[in-house]
């Protein structure tokens, strides 16, 4: 549990209040509270991940030129992979 003064929690709130980690809250030196932050819905991470597979892709997409089909076509096991492994 990280321990944050009002001061800090105040300037970087979005950052404390958008993050995984617990805070005690501090005011002169004394704990005055605590944040728990709300554990993500099974949802939410689903959504997540599949958000950062989509960037993932893209990216793979942008610097290699392939097409989406061409990229889909690396995991179809029943299709010989179009490249030398072994080089």
């Amino acid at each position: 549990m990280k321990q944050v003064a009002v001061r800090e929690l105040q300037e970087k709130a979005a950052v404390y209040l958008t993050g995984s980690e617990s805070l005690a809250i501090e005011h002169n030196g004394e704990v005055v509270g605590f944040y728990y932050p709300k554990k993500q819905s099974k949802q939410e991470e689903v959504d997540r991940a599949v958000k950062q597979l989509s960037e993932t892709v893209q990216q793979i997409m942008a610097r290699t030129g392939m097409t989406e089909d061409e990229l889909a076509d690396l995991f179809d096991t029943s299709k010989p992979f179009p490249y030398d492994i072994d080089s």
